[in-house]
């Protein structure tokens, strides 16, 4: 329960850091932090994370990475369902504490996308659903081969929350233009279901697409990790 409690406040800490820069913080008059501030955010709540509940619960804060984790041996398949809905639950009421907060300042209008995933017309560039696929499953799975060598126990020991972080960081530095950036099905949902109409009618491809890019990860990392063949 301890493991399950702590996936839900490091995923709450997740959305409310992430998206919350987004959301407050990003534009806000003349001393906005931009794009490369609200990517420093993603990485940093998972950085801060990573330390403080890593050696309770792994810190996976992302249903795709609990999945991709699963896939590539490094995780029992019967936590992972729990795992996934402490990190959905935890993300929807960092979502709601957002909501409140914002809502707090006049002219807010949720419909204008509150931090959520979308493309075509919802893409904060305009970029396809071939696009934002495409990105999603490719982000993916970079973070997952990230992780997974991050954490191998052949890596430098106590390191791996500076790569993941900062892996993430970059990551949204790539794609916010595409997809505003998901690499989470849990981070898409927790704001998407306070927009409704157009956030949850794209809502899918934010939850296909990580999976797909985790299990392509895993995948990936189980044949680079593998030990090397010696003659």
């Amino acid at each position: 329960m301890k493991q399950y409690t702590a996936e839900f406040f490091g995923t709450f800490w997740l959305v409310l850091g992430g998206c919350g820069s987004a959301v407050l913080a990003a534009a806000f008059p003349d001393v906005g932090i931009g794009l490369m501030g609200v990517s420093f955010a993603f990485g940093l709540t998972v950085l801060t994370m990573a330390y403080t509940i890593g050696h309770i619960s792994g810190c996976h804060l992302n249903p795709a990475v609990s999945i991709g984790l699963w896939a590539g041996g490094r995780f029992p398949a019967n936590k992972l369902l729990f795992y996934i809905i402490a990190q959905v639950v935890g993300a929807i009421v960092a979502g709601g504490v957002l909501y409140l907060i914002a809502s707090g300042k006049a002219g807010f209008d949720v419909t204008a996308g509150f931090a959520s995933n979308g493309y075509g017309e919802h893409s904060p560039g305009g970029y396809s659903l071939t696009a934002a696929l495409v990105t999603e499953v490719v982000m993916t799975m970079m973070f997952l081969i990230i992780i997974l060598g991050a954490t191998d126990v052949r890596a430098p020991q106590g390191f791996a929350p500076i790569a993941i972080g900062l892996g993430l960081t970059l990551i949204h530095l790539i794609s916010i233009p595409v997809t505003n950036t998901s690499v989470n099905p849990a981070r898409s949902l927790g704001v998407a279901i306070y927009v409704g109409d157009w956030a949850m009618a794209q809502l899918w491809l934010f939850w296909v697409a990580p999976i797909v890019g985790a299990l392509l990860g895993a995948v990936v990392y189980r044949y680079l990790g593998s030990p090397c063949d010696e003659k």
